[in-house]
């Protein structure tokens, strides 16, 4: 058949159907978490077949996929990341083209008291599957989430992906872990595996339990009239602080390119945890020295100083740049908090300020 037939059968296909006869299937593991969700909205929007998994996918929430709509447009599966058993289900029922690795204990001060179910988690997690894709031989291509907390300190000095790991937290262990399980698994089984080497990234998804949520969510109830404190650790470390739904999108460009690498995912610009507060009270109307308490019993046994990313290569050999800088993701979270319907759907509280 000519190239000119193929094509106009192509064009005749699309017609009938709308769209190509298969979607390409992705699979989130890790999907309820705040990039899981923003993922899922990204590759939907795309027209992808997306599939979820979660430890058990009967009794979670799926909140953050609840707020962005997407619940109902996603499968979900039950899934152990530590049993290669459970992986090895759910990769060959769903046989995916593209699998994101998202999965595994999140928090950097929860790591400090969880170490075990830290380490298990990212990295026996990142294992099974590079295992089950290796092991069922498809052509499957694979994100893994990195950290930008491997690198440590790096005086001040933007990293990149030259920059040498030096691991402060159990967390920053474990991701470091998973980094190099993914680069022995392409090197040795030739797959397209990669790792986004990613900064701090922010959204009104993220749980309290992170410092940019702590202080926002504090400022607007302090703003709508609760006298409370806010007790924060070190004011002055430093933090590259970008939007979560851009860093996504650099994620699926990953899997775009023509072979498998790593990329630093950031902003560029760091600004101190002060810096941070001053621009969240200040956007609500109030001076955060009247609120804001420093307690030591929240500083970390050890922590990082400065962070901050280059993403220079992840702009020349993909057009990835952020776009929204510390400002900006303030004003978006901001925006979104006095949102009453979104607040209702993921706190249950209804903020007028």
């Amino acid at each position: 058949m000519s190239s000119a037939k193929r094509e106009r059968g192509f064009k005749l296909t699309l017609s009938r159907a709308g769209a190509p006869h298969t979607a390409r299937k992705a699979l989130i593991c890790g999907i309820s978490g705040q990039d899981g969700a923003y993922l899922a909205k990204l590759l939907l929007d795309k027209g992808y077949e997306v599939h979820g998994t979660s430890r058990d996918a009967q009794m979670c929430a799926f909140s953050s996929l609840r707020a962005l709509g997407a619940l109902s447009m996603v499968k979900l599966h039950s899934m152990a990341m530590n049993d290669f058993r459970s992986v090895l289900q759910v990769m060959a029922k769903v046989q995916p083209e593209e699998v994101y690795n998202l999965a595994g204990q999140s928090s950097v001060g929860l790591s400090f008291e969880q170490p075990v179910e830290t380490l298990e988690s990212v990295s026996i997690g990142t294992l099974n599957l590079l295992e089950a894709i290796r092991f069922l031989e498809r052509p499957v291509k694979f994100y893994n989430a990195g950290s930008s907390e491997c690198f440590g300190n790096t005086a001040g000095s933007p990293a990149d992906e030259d920059t040498p790991f030096r691991p402060r937290s159990p967390y920053a262990v474990a991701k470091a872990t998973a980094f190099w399980e993914v680069a022995n698994y392409r090197e040795a089984y030739n797959l397209f595996a990669c790792t986004g080497i990613l900064f701090n990234h922010e959204s009104p998804l993220r749980p309290e339990r992170f410092v940019t949520q702590k202080v926002i969510q504090a400022a607007v109830r302090i703003a709508d009239g609760s006298e409370e404190k806010l007790h924060l650790g070190d004011l002055s470390i430093a933090r590259d602080w970008g939007w979560a739904p851009e860093y996504v999108e650099a994620m699926w460009l990953m899997l775009q390119q023509p072979s498998p690498t790593d990329y630093v995912i950031a902003t560029g610009e760091a600004n101190t945890l002060q810096q941070f507060v001053e621009k969240v009270f200040e956007s609500v109307g109030r001076d955060w020295r009247r609120y804001v308490v420093s307690d030591r019993s929240l500083l970390r046994p050890t922590d990082i100083l400065v962070s901050c990313g280059n993403p220079g290569k992840a702009a020349n050999d993909m057009g990835w740049r952020a776009k929204s800088k510390m400002a900006q993701v303030i004003a978006k979270i901001l925006e979104s908090t006095r949102n009453s319907e979104y607040f209702e759907n993921t706190t249950g509280r209804k903020v007028t300020a």
